[in-house]
């Protein structure tokens, strides 16, 4: 959590801005990713870029229930508890392995501390998801707090 930046605020006009500039960027570098931003509940933005399929979407989600259920990024969560056997992970917890992802690519979205929403990378490699959607969150984060 100390290299995940927090927000003073964050609307569904910043999840738009955050989605728009994180697919920007992956389609000049021709990423195959999905790319999804819960605020509470509800999903804001939603985008599937070329080379990616419905199985994306599964993931992304599946990344988005870790970090909804742990506070932390799907990252962190598997790092922390999934060590050489995930099925470990799943039958300590008790969480269905086709309903939760604990690898990288899911990010909390944080305001003051509070975690409002989830920002989720699928496609590439764990880590590599990973530090996309930690990266853009960053330059928004940094984006909001020096307007203009």
């Amino acid at each position: 959590m100390p290299d995940e930046p927090d927000f003073a605020t964050f609307t569904h006009d910043d999840s738009w801005r955050l989605g728009s500039a994180l697919v920007a960027m992956c389609r000049a570098e021709s990423l195959p990713v999905t790319i999804s931003i819960h605020l509470g509940e509800q999903r804001a933005f939603h985008a599937a870029l070329p080379g990616t399929s419905a199985d994306n979407d599964a993931w992304a989600m599946r990344k988005t229930r870790v970090v909804r259920h742990f506070d932390r990024s799907s990252h962190e969560v598997g790092q922390a508890y999934v060590g050489a056997d995930p099925a470990l992970f799943h039958a300590a917890f008790g969480l269905p392995a086709g309903e939760y992802a604990p690898t990288g690519g899911a990010v909390p979205i944080r305001v003051q501390g509070a975690m409002v929403g989830v920002l989720a990378v699928s496609g590439l490699a764990s880590i590599d998801d990973h530090q996309r959607a930690l990266g853009a969150l960053r330059t928004a984060a940094t984006a909001q707090a020096s307007p203009g």
